[in-house]
């Protein structure tokens, strides 16, 4: 593995100190709610929908046997097989299998935003996929910039914001830009947060943010006693999401592993493994994840009721 000498993340949202109580600070206050019973995540999602009701948004109906109030409120996927897919189908570029995997993005964030979730992470590149051939990585750069140009009007017309999180250091310059374009633009859209983890480590992540606590207290801005996990948390770069823990992580390809992605994140996070390669994972695919989640009792290390 690579060294992790990153530069501070993209996506840091940390607010600074409030003056009527030094200690609310550190409470996160936008995310508290896997402390408490599933009752009130039922009871946000409902002024969430009201919210968009009040916007004018149209609710798009849901596939049979899945319930509006009970979905997850941040999907995160690791997007896998776009390789395998290219190879069996017989295409000597495994060009073909991204663009295919493209496609499936597109119709995943579609769905996202008819079905009321509200946060989809995706891990498009990961920081250790550096070491892959340098054809490839300069394939899935360009293919990258080519969909953030093609769809920012559709993200617009969707009301959907993007953003994203991990290494922008060595990202090209003109992707960089249009990074930066596309989260100005988008930034005051509220239906659906589409957060693309490129050249992204979970591991980073969290030494990062362990890192910029550290440096607060040696300026005397933090106190030791008042580290704790919420404090932690408002450094991880998912912070710029209103929800950032993953309710429901996605992976395809028949892989059970999470890869450095979201570590912190994702650890009362429900797990969905898919058969399906990315390319082919569409609508049925996510039904059947979707399905699985809403038949799930979430306890946060209490009991079963």
């Amino acid at each position: 593995m690579q060294s992790l000498n990153l530069p501070i993340p993209i996506c840091n949202n940390y607010l600074g100190p409030r003056k009527a109580d030094k200690h609310s600070l550190f409470r996160n206050t936008r995310d508290q709610t896997h402390r408490f019973p599933t009752l009130l995540l039922a009871a946000k999602h409902d002024l969430d929908l009201k919210e968009e009701e009040d916007k004018g948004v149209a609710a798009v109906p849901l596939p049979e046997g899945l319930l509006r109030e009970a979905m997850p409120r941040h999907v995160a996927v690791i997007m896998d097989g776009n390789a395998r897919w290219a190879r069996q189908r017989g295409f000597i570029a495994l060009s073909a299998g991204h663009e295919a995997g493209a496609r499936s993005l597109r119709e995943l964030v579609d769905l996202c935003c008819g079905w009321g979730v509200r946060v989809l992470t995706v891990f498009a590149f990961s920081y250790d996929n550096w070491i892959r051939p340098k054809v490839e990585v300069d394939f899935l750069m360009s293919l990258f910039e080519r969909m953030l140009k093609s769809e920012l009007d559709n993200f617009i017309r969707q009301g959907s914001r993007v953003s994203t999180i991990g290494d922008s250091s060595r990202l090209p310059e003109s992707l960089k830009k249009l990074i930066s374009d596309v989260e100005e633009k988008t930034k005051d859209n509220s239906r659906l947060h589409l957060i693309v983890a490129v050249s992204y480590s979970g591991k980073y992540d969290v030494t990062q943010a362990c890192k910029s606590i550290a440096q607060k207290v040696k300026d005397g801005t933090v106190q030791l006693e008042d580290i704790d996990e919420s404090l932690l948390e408002q450094e991880l770069e998912t912070n710029c999401a209103e929800y950032p823990c993953p309710d429901l992580l996605i992976r395809t390809s028949g892989e059970h592993r999470i890869s450095n992605f979201l570590l912190w994140q994702l650890a009362y996070t429900e797990l969905f493994f898919a058969e399906a390669l990315w390319p082919d994972f569409g609508k049925a695919e996510f039904v059947e994840a979707l399905t699985s989640y809403q038949q799930r009792q979430r306890r946060y290390g209490g009991r079963r009721s």
